[in-house]
């Protein structure tokens, strides 16, 4: 049985190890590993199914049913399930996408209101929303906009600047 605990224990400090020294192994042998630890020769996936090995031998060697070679065999069972569940988790993750990040082009043709009233020469605020979010902007006009007044976005010179224009209604 501590042949089989032992052999739990030490897949859990390989995944331990995994998750600090990411990608150090791959990095190791000057790139003659690429693309071979990428999918079930992964560090996490040996580790997976070295633990789980380990310890669903020690399992079926304690409750007595069987002896170690049944122990053995329900051990590999076990373990190359958990190596496919890795697996499959981590190419799940791996393919897991953000969506795209917001720009400041983005505000072109989007409403908003006047927050501070903006001079025909000078600059306003205006509030917009920018991927759901409120965002506040200097703001320029061609004429003169008084607070609280519907405004399109007609350019964005700057990240922190848009110009703009009244809603006709």
């Amino acid at each position: 049985m501590a042949w089989f605990l032992g052999l739990g224990i030490t897949g859990v400090v390989l995944l331990a190890l995994s998750l600090v020294f990411d990608g150090v192994l791959e990095g190791a042998f000057g790139g003659a590993l690429d693309g071979l630890l990428e999918g079930w020769l992964s560090l996490p996936v040996i580790a997976g199914f070295t633990a789980m090995t380990g310890f669903a031998g020690t399992i079926a060697l304690g409750t007595g049913w069987t002896g170690p070679a049944g122990a053995a065999g329900a051990g590999a069972v076990a373990g190359a399930g958990a190596g496919w569940l890795t697996y499959r988790f981590s190419r799940a993750l791996m393919r897991d996408r953000t969506a795209v990040t917001p720009r400041t082009d983005d505000l072109l043709g989007t409403s908003g209101k006047v927050v501070t009233a903006i001079p025909a020469d000078g600059f306003g605020e205006v509030l917009l929303r920018l991927a759901g979010q409120p965002l506040k902007c200097a703001a320029r006009s061609a004429e003169p906009v008084a607070r609280g007044t519907e405004v399109w976005v007609e350019a964005v010179p700057t990240g922190t600047s848009v110009v703009v224009r009244p809603v006709d209604r």
